[in-house]
């Protein structure tokens, strides 16, 4: 059975390496209001900050570009730093993108995000998701992600950031859909409801 648990709470008396928790005295706390699943073992934050890894895929909008050196707001406290000297690929303030962190830098207080094989993203609409919706957003082995692209016939980019880039096909379909999946993540039988709900073009 599921229960909330609030900042401080224990999750587990056993250590388990699971995201936006501490390990103390053997025993696992939670560090962000959530739902936990004694039973499976399993916890959901309400709400979450991205921490950059190396080879999370993101999608951010280019804030500054100056001599092939573009800042990309990731919609995050953290910047990405995309270097373009020796590339054909130009970029313009406003540009949306997708890439890949290469390497995360920690300068005294400083987190600088290294971005690397950058792809410009034409026209389209941005959505901006929890960030620890975004797992359940494309789901196990990208099922839920497959569906969402399937059923409505658009091309869909997810940014571990929380940014979904949407374009062409049913994007008003997807935007409900995706929603819908934030809304119940912690529901079972979340994917049945989605094909369902995807099936009533």
């Amino acid at each position: 059975m599921a229960k909330i648990v609030l900042p401080g709470d224990m999750i587990s008396d056993k250590p388990l390496s699971i995201q936006n928790t501490i390990i103390e005295g053997g025993k696992t706390y939670a560090t962000v209001m959530g739902l936990v699943d004694e039973a499976k073992g399993s916890f959901i934050p309400f709400e979450s900050v991205w921490h950059p890894k190396m080879d999370d895929q993101v999608v951010g909008v280019v804030e500054t570009e100056r001599n092939g050196v573009s800042i990309v707001d990731l919609n995050s406290p953290f910047k990405g730093l995309l270097i373009l000297k020796h590339s054909t690929l130009e970029l313009r303030v406003g540009d949306i993108i997708e890439a890949i962190v290469m390497a995360v830098k920690r300068e005294s207080e400083r987190v600088m995000i290294m971005l690397a094989r950058p792809k410009r993203l034409y026209g389209g609409r941005l959505l901006f998701v929890n960030v620890a919706k975004v797992p359940r957003i494309i789901g196990r082995e990208s099922t839920m992600i497959t569906q969402l692209i399937r059923g409505t016939k658009s091309n869909i980019q997810v940014g571990m950031n929380g940014v979904i880039w949407l374009k062409d096909g049913n994007v008003e379909l997807a935007v409900t859909a995706i929603n819908k999946i934030q809304e119940e993540a912690h529901t079972s039988g979340l994917t049945e409801q989605i094909a369902k709900l995807l099936g009533a073009k």
